[in-house]
């Protein structure tokens, strides 16, 4: 055992950024320890810093966090925080996160990992040499239907997979009057591609293996311009705005196909697809079946197999399968741990934050949910975004991806 988990004092949580993802973090915090079996070193739910105040206050106030600070660095000498979640703007990351690790704090960072390459294999470094741990956000793994199928996949119940095909659509910015913001700015592979998209990245390999090239990459930018907002913005939400815009210099859609060991897949990310508010989905075409997941059912799969259904005309197709407390991230993860029990994308900022505090504490890895992603895996995530770029910037060549 630990001394960590040893240490009766309880472990001080802050999150920096009180906007969208921000607070969720912040509630996934206050609910982490009601999941699975009793934490071994109780929690304290100690700051949210955000240059915003009435915004830190009204999150702070919300999810029970003691007090607010205006400026993130108040919280590298204070004693009473051990674990900070970042969730703030991607390029704001390396000198945050650096910073943190410096002082001792243990690091939960949202996804991506930052908007360049440098700051990417900077914060990477800080991770491997600091002591604290440092991990990175990528929520949807804790998804039970997602990480079903990665079991399906992993088990050779379905065989080798032969195509898996994904898209992540989403239509925050179909409005064109949505004030710009910083999501909006940066070089082509940093709009749809990097914000949606990285999710739809990290799973494609999460469930196939590593890429090893990409091709047919394409952008488009939809939204040429967008109106400067005259109050500040939180998440994607809509304000006031003025006449005077601002070019949009990243991508609204980006497409591309992909070739991993033995198999091949088709990928999109979009802001600008209306009718999907929030819309992550993949398929993998296997040689003995089929399987479904879309995130707005996170808890179930579609599966077809060659013994169910394919080997006759008349009932081919997939069947629903609704997961349930069989699966860890249900059985473990409600107090009503029953059949048919309601599953939502918040429910991985849970799963995701106590998997995090497990590896804090000392937890064995045999003991504890899969640990959060790794920075190196985050850096991976850039790779593939630099690649999809360099086939776009090239009308479509095929690029190679590194292991």
């Amino acid at each position: 055992m630990s001394d960590e988990m040893t240490e009766d004092r309880p472990l001080g949580v802050a999150v920096i950024g009180a906007g969208m993802a921000g607070a969720a973090h912040a509630a996934a915090w206050r609910a982490a320890t009601t999941v699975r079996t009793p934490l071994p070193r109780p929690v304290r739910l100690v700051a949210v810093a955000d240059i915003a105040e009435p915004l830190a206050r009204h999150v702070a106030g919300r999810f029970g966090y003691e007090r607010v600070e205006t400026d993130w660095r108040a919280l590298l000498d204070a004693a009473d925080v051990d674990v900070v979640s970042v969730v703030v703007a991607n390029r704001l990351h390396r000198e945050i996160v650096e910073a943190l690790l410096a002082a001792g704090k243990h690091v939960l960072c949202e996804k991506p990992l930052a908007d360049t390459r440098e700051d990417a294999e900077a914060m990477v470094a800080a991770a491997e040499t600091a002591g604290p741990v440092a991990r990175l956000g990528y929520t949807y793994r804790r998804a039970p239907g997602l990480a079903a199928l990665r079991e399906l996949v992993t088990s050779g119940a379905l065989g080798e997979i032969v195509h898996l095909h994904g898209r992540y659509l989403a239509d925050y910015a179909c409005d064109p009057q949505a004030p710009m913001a910083w999501r909006f700015r940066g070089e082509p592979g940093s709009g749809a591609l990097g914000d949606v998209g990285s999710h739809l990245l990290d799973a494609a390999e999460f469930l196939a293996g590593p890429m090893r090239a990409v091709s047919g990459a394409r952008f488009r930018t939809v939204v040429a311009e967008r109106p400067l907002p005259l109050t500040a913005t939180v998440g994607h939400g809509k304000v006031a705005v003025s006449e005077e815009t601002e070019p949009v210099t990243n991508d609204d859609w980006a497409g591309f196909t992909a070739d991993f060991d033995g198999a091949a897949g088709t990928f999109e990310a979009s802001r600008v697809a209306a009718g999907h508010p929030n819309g992550l989905r993949l398929e993998i075409s296997c040689r003995a079946g089929a399987a479904v997941w879309d995130q707005e059912n996170p808890a179930e799969i579609q599966v077809h197999t060659q013994e169910i259904g394919g080997a006759a005309a008349a009932s081919n197709g997939f069947r629903t399968v609704k997961l349930g407390p069989e699966h860890p991230y249900i059985g473990e993860g409600y107090a009503m741990a029953a059949p048919g029990i309601g599953v939502g994308q918040n429910d991985g900022f849970i799963f995701q934050a106590r998997a995090f505090l497990e590896e804090v504490v000392g937890l064995d890895e045999e003991q504890s949910w899969p640990r959060c992603a790794s920075f190196a895996e985050g850096l991976r995530t850039l790779d593939l975004i630099e690649a999809v770029v360099a086939s776009a910037g090239d009308e479509g060549r095929a690029v190679s991806v590194a292991r």
